[in-house]
């Protein structure tokens, strides 16, 4: 059970990126603590990832995005398949042109690699998340392209041949919200987290629940594509607790707090 979150913003947005980052971390912190990341990318600059190995408090001190980044992403890991201690396993996953994040259990990725000829992006990489990525390269972004995976998830990436562009889609068993301002739209596993983000934003949002099945292209922080598919409901898993790293919230809430008093 991971966590994701992250946001895509109009150039103009009148938003500290840095906070904007960290609020969301923050929230989504108790969700994993094998590993921890971000990424971030500017109009006319490639995507710039960092990864920790380590719970989020470990890293949240250390983020920093640049204040004319318009697209974000964040990750904290609870492992299930290809082990943290290989970077390239950990989030965001890069695969050619892609890097995304992923929260959820592909089960056919190796199928997946066999099938299209993909190579793996590193030497000893194995997590299962970068079959998502792989067919976003070689396919596209479509709903097609979501339905040949099998297993659960929620997900985010960019494409460096699309700039200004994020995708967020949600397929089976894994929660994905979204919260929309006149800034931009952010993104994260639980309303808790938004609401995380609000609170330390002084920000409001209009926050939903993305149906299982929905694709969506945000550009500049806006809505300019909306696909349905059909996940695939037939994977089943025993119930995860969502909360897998107590500790790792409490953590950044402090240090978050710290950080507003010091401003």
């Amino acid at each position: 059970m991971c966590g994701i979150a992250g946001y895509s913003l109009d150039p103009g947005a009148g938003i500290a990126r840095t906070f904007a980052a960290q609020a969301l971390l923050a929230g989504i912190a108790e969700r994993g603590r094998d590993a921890v990341g971000y990424a971030h990318r500017s109009t006319g600059r490639g995507t710039v990832v960092h990864k920790r190995r380590a719970g989020a408090s470990v890293l949240l001190g250390e983020l920093r995005v640049p204040q004319e980044a318009s697209e974000v992403l964040v990750h904290v890991r609870d492992y299930t398949k290809g082990h943290p201690t290989i970077e390239a396993n950990n989030h965001p996953v890069r695969h050619g042109e892609v890097v995304g994040i992923h929260n959820g259990t592909i089960v056919n990725d190796e199928e997946i690699f066999a099938a299209y000829k993909f190579e793996r992006d590193a030497p000893e990489m194995s997590v299962d998340s970068e079959a998502i990525f792989a067919l976003a390269e070689s396919l596209g972004a479509r709903a097609a392209t979501m339905e040949e995976l099998r297993g659960s998830m929620a997900a985010a990436w960019l494409d460096a041949r699309e700039p200004g562009v994020l995708y967020l889609a949600r397929g089976a068993a894994r929660p994905l919200w979204i919260g929309t301002a006149a800034e931009g739209t952010f993104f994260a596993s639980t309303e808790h987290a938004l609401e995380v983000f609000e609170y330390f934003m002084r920000l409001p949002l209009v926050k939903r629940e993305l149906d299982e099945g929905t694709l969506l292209r945000f550009e500049q922080g806006h809505e300019t594509r909306r696909e349905r598919f059909t996940p695939d409901r037939q994977y089943t898993e025993a119930p995860l607790p969502a909360v897998r790293a107590p500790g790792e919230r409490e953590s950044c809430l402090r240090l978050l707090t710290a950080l507003v008093a010091a401003a």
